[in-house]
């Protein structure tokens, strides 16, 4: 089989809720988060992952994305990578884009950047070592990260500029599968958060 990647994005936080960009700043999960993070893992035990035995699990060291993992009962068998990692932000860390706009105006991300902070191709780089890591071998793997290092690999792994994470959304605490299809990557699954939906994990 060839190897996928499956990008878990962290659970909720207070500067996830409120749209403020959370880059390095070492933000704890919120007890919706916590929630959610536990649903995720009854998710992956379910068909068609089964527990994900064979996989192997890396996880971003940043508290929000490290404690997804723990919940979700993948803590035991992840290995913090830096290079999952959200974008840092620079002077742009804790802003909301409105604030963004109001020096920047018709800022967008992905296509201007961030001041003081990793550049475009930096973060480029970053998601690219994390495809070459995934595809080294044949097995399947589970990252649990951030949004925008997230929404950077589903580009990449596709072979596309970075700009192309404009156009795939991705929640807290979701679920997405990159794979192949006809020998070429491609999104599996994006997006996924019906796991959400379900009764309160205890």
């Amino acid at each position: 089989m060839a190897p996928r990647i499956l990008l878990a994005r962290h659970g909720q936080t207070e500067w996830s809720l409120s749209g403020r960009h959370t880059g390095r700043t070492d933000i704890p999960l919120l007890d919706e988060g916590r929630r959610g993070a536990k649903l995720l893992g009854e998710r992956l035990l379910r068909p068609p992952f089964g527990g994900l035995p064979d996989a192997e699990v890396r996880t971003s060291p940043l508290v929000r994305a490290a404690e997804t993992c723990e919940l979700a009962g993948f803590g035991d068998r992840a290995e913090p990578w830096d290079a999952l990692m959200e974008w840092d932000y620079g002077a742009y860390e804790g802003l909301t884009p409105a604030e963004i706009h109001a020096r920047r105006p018709g800022w967008v991300i992905w296509r201007d950047g961030v001041e003081d902070g990793e550049t475009r191709e930096q973060v480029m780089a970053r998601a690219d070592e994390v495809v070459a890591w995934a595809r080294s071998a044949d097995r399947d793997v589970l990252v649990f990260a951030h949004g925008h290092i997230l929404r950077t690999l589903g580009a990449r792994w596709l072979g596309l500029d970075l700009s192309f994470g404009a156009r795939i959304k991705l929640d807290p605490t979701s679920l997405s599968v990159l794979g192949w299809a006809y020998g070429e990557p491609a999104i599996e699954r994006w997006n996924e958060t019906g796991h959400l939906a379900v009764g309160p994990a205890a």
